[in-house]
């Protein structure tokens, strides 16, 4: 079949995107291809259509395992024959599946890098027919790549399994260091390159500087009334951020990992067939996910990175319609991120005496533990040894990245509640129950929807907020669930701990010291990256994040927050509002709020109409720092 014709057939596109065809074309003739395709640019499809013209089944290695599962689904939806090979396997299922792959007529074999480590994994890819090895998100492979991880050095192994078959390494956001680490480290040969431009015409950036974030999304999205993605840090906030957009009358829905599948589907649905105009998630929410009419992406908090900002921005405007990407900024957002991402970074000697300290708690003797696995209780192992919990955990993930441990990361999250008796019946319950009191008011309290579904829930939070002993809580809880008022299921340890390497204290962490520091450099450099982004008021947006990216370019947007200042500034754009402001005024005094709410306009736009209007003497300040007619 033609390609297009798979295109036609799965997809029901009749024609490609930019640079796709020729990226299958070069796979389909058996060349190493690079491609580096901006978010929405269709990357997925330029492996899996060669996969499905050729005989046999691509293997693809990808480290998400969400985005995996999501890709897999998708696949099986249009009836062809794929799995995903993720953790919690036991050997016996394992030994079926890789079977299954070898006599099933499955297209598709999904892996982490990690996976290939096994040699059980390696001996039935060998006897595979594999037609093409798929790299996603291979910016992984570059020391100097965000989200480096030194296990997709194992890639060069599947090379050498299948070394008659050529490869494709795929991402969204590479600069030309991390490009030339991929196409060395994957061994190409004579590589075929496509790169597509990180420029999106159709959207205007937007850094909003405010001092109350909750006014100024209230104001964008009713500006914006259609679908829009609201990006938020945690997932209390999504639930906090819908609620409130609920009392201004905006459609809304939430998104995030502590909700039940069934849940996610379908709220997604609501949201991808127009139901809900809003998705308030977090920062995971969107891979995988094709809505190409998203007109308003708004980031609430600051992004940890340029590259996570620019890919979640790119989930707007995929139509190729006009978009909006928009950042909200407080005066204390700077401290904030430094704190968060800056503060809790584990250095080489921090990450030597936790390993240390970890090996002591879990009593593996020196030389020993590989392939061992051991149940962690997290916080008396902190407690313990009087760590930070946070400075910890991005410690253990550290180990986890450079292949000394494997980490199951379910700290504190474990234990799953939902209220079964309805609002009312609780609190007659409560009125015969006063000892459960507290508890149930904190639970209520923290967790929005644990009415509507299992909602994992943060036991030392609770601990806190109670101020009673775990001990109590988890009585009163085992109490609650045999009355029926909650369905329970306790967590009965924090976090599963297997040990890939023997123990060798300073020995074992000493060859991925350099890796520690390197990436402690270009998380620092990240942060210093999205600040100057969001203080840079003299430059466009637009080429702000196309030179961060390695492209040079001097044309500006003329629609992101720098340029439309600019044009506000030397040009007589404001006259009509200026107009608009006036008449407002005669009928009443008005705060910039009412008069932003009421004018189809930015708030920079407005600001300076006000201010040209303060100059002129045509407006004057009330007490009530309100506005009317001089």
């Amino acid at each position: 079949m033609h390609p297009l014709e798979v295109l036609e057939h799965y997809w029901n596109h009749t024609s490609f995107r930019p640079h796709q065809e020729n990226i299958i074309n070069a796979v389909l003739e058996g060349e190493d291809t690079f491609a580096l395709l901006p978010t929405g640019g269709g990357k997925s499809i330029c492996f899996q259509i060669p996969a499905l013209i050729k005989d046999g089944i691509c293997v693809v290695i990808s480290p998400l395992i969400a985005l995996m599962t999501d890709q897999v689904n998708s696949l099986k939806q249009k009836g062809i024959k794929s799995m995903a090979i993720t953790s919690g396997l036991s050997y016996a299922d394992l030994d079926t599946l890789l079977d299954n792959c070898i006599y099933g007529n499955y297209k598709f074999l999904y892996l982490s890098p990690e996976r290939l480590q096994q040699q059980l994994v390696q001996e039935r890819i060998q006897r595979m027919n594999v037609n093409l090895i798929a790299v996603d998100e291979a910016h992984c492979i570059s020391q100097w790549g965000n989200d480096f991880r030194p296990a997709y050095n194992n890639i060069a192994t599947l090379r050498q399994l299948q070394p008659n078959v050529n490869c494709i390494a795929l991402t969204a956001t590479a600069k030309e260091k991390v490009v030339e680490d991929i196409i060395e480290n994957l061994d190409f040969i004579d590589p075929k390159v496509f790169r597509a431009s990180f420029a999106r015409p159709n959207i205007a950036y937007h850094v909003i500087k405010t001092e109350d974030k909750r006014y100024q999304l209230e104001h964008l999205l009713n500006k914006h009334n259609a679908s829009s993605i609201v990006y938020v840090r945690n997932r209390r906030s999504t639930e906090d951020l819908k609620n409130y957009l609920k009392t201004k009358d905006i459609n809304a829905t939430t998104y995030h990992g502590g909700i039940a599948n069934k849940d996610k589907e379908k709220r997604l649905n609501e949201w991808l067939n127009g139901q809900k105009q809003v998705m308030v998630a977090t920062t995971a929410f969107g891979m995988g996910i094709d809505k190409a009419n998203v007109r308003t992406v708004i980031h609430f908090n600051l992004p940890e990175s340029l590259e996570s900002y620019y890919q979640e921005a790119g989930r707007a405007g995929r139509d190729g319609n006009e978009a909006f990407a928009y950042l909200l900024k407080q005066p204390l957002d700077d401290n904030h991120l430094k704190a968060q991402f800056l503060n809790a970074l584990p250095d080489v000697k921090f990450v030597k005496y936790l390993y240390n300290k970890l090996c002591n708690f879990l009593q593996i003797s020196y030389g020993e533990g590989e392939n061992s696995t051991h149940q962690l209780d997290f916080k008396k192992f902190c407690k313990t040894y009087e760590l930070s919990p946070s400075l910890a955990y991005n410690g253990l993930l550290v180990l986890d990245r450079n292949a000394i441990i494997t980490l199951v990361q379910q700290f504190n999250y474990r234990t799953k509640i939902q209220f079964l008796a309805s609002n009312k019946h609780v609190f007659a319950y409560l009125e015969r129950q006063l000892e459960l009191n507290t508890l149930i008011k904190v639970l209520l309290r923290t967790y929005g929807g644990i009415f509507d579904y299992d909602t994992k829930v943060n036991l030392n939070l609770v601990v806190k907020k109670s101020n009673l002993e775990e001990v109590t809580v988890i009585q009163q809880l085992q109490r609650l669930e045999k009355d029926n008022i909650i369905r329970l299921e306790l967590a009965h340890s924090d976090s599963e701990i297997t040990f890939l390497k023997p123990r060798e204290d300073a020995i074992t962490i000493n060859p991925i010291a350099k890796v520690i520091e390197q990436q402690n450099q270009i998380k620092k450099d990240q942060i210093e990256a999205v600040i100057a982004y969001t203080e840079n008021d003299t430059v466009c947006k637009s080429v702000q994040l196309l030179k961060y990216f390695g492209e040079q370019v001097e044309q500006t947007c003329g629609k992101c927050s720098v340029c439309l200042s600019k044009s506000i500034s030397d040009s007589t754009l404001t006259t009509d509002l200026k107009s608009f402001i006036l008449s407002e005024l005669k009928e009443r005094d008005l705060s910039s709020r009412q008069l932003l709410l009421k004018a189809q306009c930015t708030q920079a736009e407005l600001l300076a109409s006000l201010s040209e209007l303060l100059e002129l003497k045509k407006v004057e300040i009330t007490e009530k720092n309100t506005y009317k007619i001089a």
